[in-house]
């Protein structure tokens, strides 16, 4: 199967192939791993196996050269169709930890299978932080990896709203939808004191966005976008040039970690030490857990707002928003090993990145 147009890898180049076919929040907190790849094997073209719709992500994010559509219902390990007749010289499952992302790979025939496996691997561990877990992996089998190389380029497109307050409502799951009625009570304290709120949306969350800027008395053009969501590089660059992002967890929170833009993250059934952003004074995430309660007390895709996340108020929410940085506060990286230390600096791949999608 032919790549698309400006491909320019050679025959005889050799390929690495990642597995990572899940969201936007999946993938940008894989991006400190993939990175480590592109920088221990500089001269492999770094294949992703994910979601079409996530090509523009990885190009944003300089991650990988190819992208090769990989999708399944839900979240299950879809199928890896390898298109080309020289198998990858590297296979690396930074998709889970069960039997069927293995298999997956194991199907394109790696020279090389990189993963968390019982006994031939590193031992998973259920209560880590996704971004430490794959640089784990990774650093066991000698590849050195820097959790806190997270922050991607910024968006060359600018954006409508800079310096409004980004309110997003929605998630894949009710479980981490905190009510639209407090999202509401949010964006009309920001808009008394003078702040531009704008409500973004993804696919199939049109309606939940209007309820909120309804229900807030904003104007119309609040709400940026149509039914079918905002495309990511509008999306991206509201992040970008916002004053702060106020969020559940969701994947846009993990955009405005990449993009070290301000934010303030609503966290029920599963801990923040485990999804949240960086220890950094510019996030604050918010979490009522049970006493003793551990980590993953709730399920995120359950099909009602969490008990856990119901106990944040609209206060708590505004507090954390004034206690943020004030605009114009300098940008540092989040760790003390991060590279590039503002987020629109490239990183050290030796060469421009922009995905092509096979055909």
């Amino acid at each position: 199967m032919p790549l698309r147009a400006g491909a320019g890898a050679g025959a005889d180049r050799p390929r690495t192939l990642v597995l990572r076919a899940l969201g936007l929040g999946d993938l940008l907190t894989a991006v400190p791993a993939l990175r480590a790849l592109r920088r221990t094997y500089p001269g492999h073209e770094l294949v992703l196996a994910a979601p079409r719709w996530l090509a523009e992500v990885a190009r944003d994010a300089e991650v990988a050269d190819v992208l090769l559509p990989a999708e399944a219902p839900g979240r299950e390990v879809p199928a890896v169709r390898w298109p080309w007749p020289v198998p990858p010289r590297l296979a690396v499952d930074l998709h889970g930890n069960g039997p069927a992302s293995r298999t997956a790979l194991a199907a394109t025939a790696p020279v090389r299978l990189l993963a968390y496996a019982d006994g031939s691997g590193p031992r998973w561990r259920p209560d880590e932080h996704e971004r430490d877990r794959w640089c784990r992996l990774l650093s066991w089998y000698g590849v050195p990896a820097d959790p806190g190389d997270l922050l991607v380029r910024r968006p060359r497109a600018a954006s409508p709203a800079p310096g409004a307050v980004l309110l997003h409502p929605g998630a894949d799951a009710a479980a981490r939808r905190w009510p639209p009625g407090r999202f509401a009570e949010v964006a009309r304290a920001l808009r008394s004191r003078g702040v531009r709120v704008v409500v973004t949306h993804g696919p199939g969350e049109h309606a939940l966005a209007h309820e909120v800027a309804g229900r807030a008395g904003l104007p119309s053009d609040a709400v940026p976008g149509g039914r079918a969501g905002l495309p990511f590089a509008v999306l991206a660059a509201l992040v970008a040039e916002a004053r702060a992002v106020i969020v559940g967890d969701t994947g846009v929170a993990h955009l405005a970690s990449a993009l070290a833009t301000p934010s303030v993250v609503l966290f029920g059934p599963v801990s923040p030490a485990l999804w949240g952003p960086p220890a950094h004074p510019r996030h604050r995430a918010l979490w009522h857990p049970d006493p003793g309660g551990g980590p993953r007390p709730g399920d995120p895709h359950g099909a009602r707002p969490d008990a856990r996340l119901l106990r944040i108020t609209p206060a708590e929410v505004l507090d954390g928003w004034a206690a943020l940085p004030p605009p114009g506060a300098p940008v540092v990286a989040d760790g003390a090993g991060a590279r590039g230390g503002a987020p629109w600096a490239p990183h050290a791949a030796g060469h421009a990145v922009r995905p092509d999608v096979v055909a």
